[in-house]
């Protein structure tokens, strides 16, 4: 059995979901988000609790179970306190600036890259060498990170680059005479 699938979600207070098939739309102080469950897997939602139950004894069924309830947690965190990713940027001359909603980086390249954030995530630079992405979808959050991030990954011999925050980057040494 699924140590995940079978604990149920709380629904904290300010948050209500509802099912229709097999979508649970689920409504909060950030907003709205909704999953739409495989039918190897049936949700119900009873006394600001959701449960997720598989539909029958397959393979398919047991994964989906632990992933489903998965995907429902993280909905009801995105509604209530929402997805943060932060990144550092190393290097001599390296920075990050906001431009009204595009976020301008310097990264020793012939040229400035500007990116712009898609709807729903929202992207700061606190400090020149910081970058803030924030957002309720955290798959959206994450891949918004990593594109950032793709610009410049942190090298392994000087360690500049764009890392996210706490990322330990193994060094190497260099070539000796």
């Amino acid at each position: 059995m699924s140590r995940i699938g079978k604990k149920p979600v709380d629904l904290p207070s300010g948050v209500s979901a509802s099912v229709s098939g097999q979508t649970i739309e689920v409504k909060g102080p950030k907003g709205t988000r909704s999953f739409k469950a495989t039918d190897d897997v049936s949700l119900k939602v009873e006394d600001n609790v959701v449960s997720i139950e598989p539909r029958g004894k397959s393979k398919r069924a047991r994964q989906q179970w632990g992933m489903s309830r998965t995907m429902v947690a993280n909905l009801v965190t995105g509604v209530t306190e929402g997805f943060k990713k932060e990144l550092e940027i190393q290097g001599v001359g390296y920075r990050a600036q906001m431009q009204g909603n595009t976020l301008r980086l310097n990264l020793g390249l012939s040229h400035d890259v500007d990116y712009t954030a898609p709807e729903g995530v929202t992207v700061t630079a606190p400090k020149q060498t910081e970058v803030v992405v924030e957002g309720i979808d955290e798959q959206l959050v994450g891949q918004v990170a990593a594109n950032i991030r793709a610009w410049r990954k942190p090298e392994p011999y000087k360690g500049k680059g764009i890392r996210y925050k706490g990322e330990f980057i193994f060094r190497k040494e260099g070539k000796k005479k």
